[in-house]
């Protein structure tokens, strides 16, 4: 049986960690249990799809309900989520795009604030640096956000570089994971 791209993302994922620290290994779901939904990196470029996805994993981990793994705990959780960052920030990097690692840390950074003051606007965020990953234009709505603004600024520039309907099922898929 041969196997699509995004099913060899989520076995790189789960075989990388697995051998990474037996804790992670732990962690991971069943292989029938897992879910293997791409959310946002149909946004993005392809060669982008892996880092991507490990570090929506590791966002999920940490905010979320994520796919793939199942930690028994908080701090494990936590944890392994900064692994996944770290790991899907190191994929990105490979790629020799400064840019695209800067929009990601960028979003972690966004993300972490949005969550912490209990603001909308995530998955927006998400979107937009997907779709425009490396390429720049986020910077006055990510501001604007992180300044207690609004999202549609983002999700106007997700949905101008991207079709609107993979845009509403990233946002969609993104909701049900994350509230």
């Amino acid at each position: 049986m041969q196997t699509s791209p995004l099913t060899d993302i989520w076995a790189t994922i789960a075989l990388e960690a697995e051998r990474e620290s037996p804790l992670w290994g732990a962690a991971l779901r069943p292989e029938d249990e897992r879910e293997t939904e791409a959310v946002f990196s149909p946004l993005a470029e392809s060669r982008f799809a892996l880092g991507l996805e490990t570090i929506y994993e590791a966002y999920l981990l940490h905010y979320g309900c994520p796919r793939l793994f199942a930690p028994v705990d908080r701090d494990t959780a936590l944890l392994l989520g900064d692994y996944l960052y770290a790991h899907g920030l190191v994929r990105i990097a490979a790629f020799e795009d400064v840019a695209a690692v800067a929009d990601l840390a960028e979003l972690i950074s966004l993300c972490a604030q949005l969550r912490g003051s209990g603001a909308g606007g995530d998955g927006e965020a998400w979107a937009a640096t997907a779709a425009l990953l490396g390429r720049g234009g986020l910077e006055d709505a990510r501001g604007a956000l992180r300044d207690g603004g609004d999202a549609a600024p983002l999700e106007a520039l997700a949905r101008e570089a991207a079709d609107d309907e993979t845009v509403e099922r990233a946002l969609a898929s993104h909701r049900r994971r994350v509230g």
